[in-house]
């Protein structure tokens, strides 16, 4: 089953539901307004969402019309809860080499998490809006998922039980802002702005076999300015899986329906070409790419965004249709 939520002019939107191939939508009316009310009660607003997916995937709907993920929010434009791990450790040993600091051992048995502003996401193809260019603009391309209600204690097992939807993430990161803000000690804050989903949320159901063990097993594309820079396998290098990040959350508190919980940076491994670190799959963010060519060559090369910049994050099933819709935006200044 995929859901959006399309803009009516509210905070919350409305929900809709979308074909397989993502042409025609159909709104929720008479079951659901908001997809948080969904997951609310989930059991028994589901099975009705999935029966009118069924409807509109013959083409039976009655009332179904055009999807344009133009007209989309995030899927829920605003959360109870956005926690963001760093599943790929891929992507945490690149980032420290370049600065020559080890990986803590903790790092590998205990998941890496932020707690992100909830409150205010951004739609698949609106744009990121930035006070300045000198804050060292960054994409993430990541995967997410949704929750319902996960217990404190839940196990690893349990917590996977308890995922509702998944998504796309472009984790918009201020790069120049984060060391000061990290030498704090506590945390990331106003180099985290507001975060942006794919124009759909998807049962876990619908990615079949590529769906195994908590991971997505698909290749997470990303193209920046038209070129495609990334085109990373988010499964097999996924430290920890939906699972165990669900449970490091719910280790001291209860998860509630409508908790966000995304993967970190999908990065893969570099490879030895003669003699020298090569990396073919590309990245999903330019810090990673900075800090490749800084193990490389001594020095980042690739310079951050820029204002008019565009960013593409995608991916696609093994039949070659888009799976999430893609988000598709711009940066652009803040307006004086």
């Amino acid at each position: 089953m995929k859901l959006a939520t399309y803009k009516d002019g509210s905070r919350d939107g409305q929900l809709v539901v979308v074909s397989r191939d993502l042409s025609t939508a159909h709104y929720a009316t008479g079951i659901a307004h908001t997809l948080q009310q969904a997951l609310d009660d989930w059991n028994f607003i589901s099975p009705q969402l999935h029966d009118l997916y069924v409807t509109l995937n013959q083409g039976k709907a009655r009332h179904a019309f055009p999807f344009d993920p133009a007209q989309c929010m995030a899927p829920l434009p605003r959360a109870y809860q956005w926690a963001d791990g760093s599943a790929y450790i891929n992507h945490v040993e690149l980032v420290r080499a370049a600065r020559n600091s080890e990986v803590p051992a903790s790092f590998y048995t205990d998941p890496l998490m932020y707690q992100g502003g909830s409150d205010d996401f951004i739609g698949p193809c609106e744009d990121v809006v930035v006070p300045s260019e000198d804050f060292g603009i960054d994409f993430e391309a990541e995967i997410a998922v949704v929750t319902g209600d996960v217990p404190m204690g839940a196990t690893p097992e349990q917590a996977l039980e308890g995922v509702r939807l998944l998504m796309l993430v472009n984790d918009v990161s201020l790069r120049n802002l984060i060391p000061s803000e990290l030498a704090k000690g506590f945390g990331f804050f106003q180099s985290k702005p507001a975060t942006a989903f794919s124009p759909v949320a998807v049962t876990p159901d619908e990615l079949g076999d590529a769906w195994q063990g908590g991971r997505v097993h698909l290749t997470m594309q990303s193209t920046w300015n038209g070129r495609k820079v990334g085109m990373c396998e988010a499964g097999p290098e996924m430290t920890f899986h939906f699972g165990q990040l669900v449970a490091h959350i719910a280790k001291t508190r209860n998860v509630r329906a409508g908790s966000i919980v995304g993967s970190g940076t999908v990065s893969n491994k570099g490879t030895d070409v003669d003699g020298r670190k090569d990396w073919p799959k590309g990245y999903s963010c330019i810090a990673e790419k900075r800090a490749i060519e800084t193990i490389l060559d001594g020095q980042p090369s690739t310079a951050f965004m820029k204002f008019g910049d565009t960013i593409r994050i995608e991916m696609k099933g093994k039949d070659g249709q888009s799976v999430f819709g893609a988000i598709d935006q711009k940066i652009a200044p803040l307006a004086q």
